[in-house]
Order: C-alpha cells, then sequence, then structure tokens
C-alpha cells in the first residue's frame, strides 16, 4: 500500500506526455506506434488517478503546435483520440468521471468533435474526478483568445477596464471551470512547460522525468504524487509564515 497522505494530494493535477515519438524510434517502430503505447499510459494514469482521489486531472494531449505535424501522423493521433474516447466511455461512466476538453477544439476533424461532444454530454454527472483533454491546445493561444473577449466586453460596455482583475480574467480563460494546477508532471526528460498552462501555473509544483511516456508506470507516478508530498507551497510568504498560518 502506497504512503499517500489524502490529505496532501493535489486537487488538480497536469500532465505533459512527453516521449511517445522517442519510445517508438529507439525500438524501430513507426511514431504512431508510440502513441498507440502512450494511449495504454493514459488508461493506466487515469485509473491510478481515480483510485488514489484525485479530484481534478488535465493531460496536455495535442498542442496547437502540433498541426504542424506530418499530415499522416496528424490524421493517426485523431483517429486514436477517437478511439480512445470510444472505449473508454463505459470505464468513465462506471467510475463517474467526467469529460471535458479545452483548446481550440473547432480546429479538430468534425467526425472527432462529434464524438468528443458526445463523450463529455453522457459524462456530464460525474462527480468522482473531472478528466480535461487539452486539445489544440496553447497557453498563449488560451490568453490571447481571453484578451480578445475582455476587450470585446469592455467595447460594448459591459466591462470596464478598472474592473478587470486576475480573478476576473481567469474566469475568461479555457479553464475558467477549473482549478489552477497544483503539480505539473512532465515525462521524457525535457525541461519546459511548451506552451502549456501559462496562467494557470504561476505556483504549479513541478515533476520531470527522463521516463519517456509509454512507459511511465503507476509506481512512478505514486512516487511523483510522493515528491509533491515532501514539498513546502508557500505561495510568496515565508516557511514561518506557513507554520503560523497552520498553527
Amino acid at each position: 500500500m502506497h504512503p499517500l497522505r489524502k490529505e496532501k494530494l493535489p486537487r488538480h493535477l497536469a500532465v505533459i506526455m512527453d516521449g511517445n515519438g522517442r519510445w517508438a524510434e529507439k525500438r524501430s517502430l513507426d511514431r504512431v506506434e508510440g502513441h498507440r503505447r502512450g494511449a495504454e499510459s493514459v488508461r493506466r494514469i487515469v485509473r491510478a488517478s481515480r483510485e488514489i482521489g484525485i479530484p481534478y486531472l488535465t493531460l496536455f494531449a495535442f498542442s496547437s503546435e502540433n498541426w504542424s505535424r506530418p499530415r499522416l501522423e496528424v490524421d493517426a493521433l485523431m483517429i486514436l483520440l477517437q478511439n480512445y474516447l470510444e472505449t473508454e466511455l463505459q470505464e468513465m461512466l462506471e467510475n463517474s468521471i467526467r469529460l471535458m476538453a479545452i483548446g481550440d477544439l473547432a480546429r479538430l476533424p468534425k467526425e472527432v468533435q462529434a464524438v468528443l461532444q458526445e463523450t463529455m454530454k453522457k459524462t456530464s454527472q460525474g462527480k468522482e474526478m473531472t478528466l480535461t483533454l487539452a486539445l489544440s491546445y496553447g497557453g498563449r493561444d488560451d490568453i490571447l483568445q481571453a484578451v480578445r473577449r475582455i476587450m470585446g466586453h469592455c467595447g460594448n460596455g459591459i466591462l470596464k477596464a478598472e474592473e478587470i482583475t486576475e480573478e476576473l480574467f481567469s474566469k475568461y480563460l479555457w479553464t475558467h471551470n477549473l482549478p489552477d494546477p497544483d503539480l505539473l508532471i512532465r515525462t521524457s526528460g525535457e525541461m519546459r512547460i511548451s506552451n502549456f498552462f501559462l496562467w494557470q501555473m504561476a505556483y504549479t509544483e513541478v515533476y520531470f522525468t527522463s521516463t519517456l511516456w509509454p512507459d511511465f508506470s503507476r509506481e512512478e507516478f505514486i512516487q511523483a504524487l510522493l515528491s509533491y508530498q515532501n514539498r513546502e507551497r508557500r505561495f510568496g510568504l515565508t516557511s514561518e509564515q506557513i507554520r503560523v498560518g497552520s498553527g
């Protein structure tokens, strides 16, 4: 039994699932096979998160930059996404998991959009965990679309400039109904956030691992959570202030 403390679990966990292509190339396999194996890791980590009791899980599944990849790879990723939604629906329903999606979803193929919307509708009553897929998502795009909407509301008199606060700005982001992430896990050894949650991760703890995503196990997932639980989250305060405030 893992020694995780329920009271110190991240409320919102975000994951950059990196390394599928390199996993396949190391084995002289097609990159698409790496993405197929990566989908198995998605299933594994979603199940573990639900069992452990993490309320919000967001997976960076397809970035706005990923549209620039070779057409065959993009098409294969879209097929894998559609297959995942169709095959995992029953498990999401049985485990009270609500599916959401954020990003420029209009860029997704129409058939993928249809399956995605149907899956979100069918799982909308899920209360135990919210699984969010970041699809065609970019952090800068997220901020820009929020700015455009705010400017529109200022222009037609709905908003005044002096009313724009951090809290209000957050309500215009695609993540408006999600808490900011407490922990970000990134696999594959890359130590950057790659245009993901640029606004939302102001105080997010980060866990980097060299493990490629298809090899990311439940055991290492628990190790990442243990690492998080051993950190002191100060949010700009001193350690002494934190101790006094919790005393």
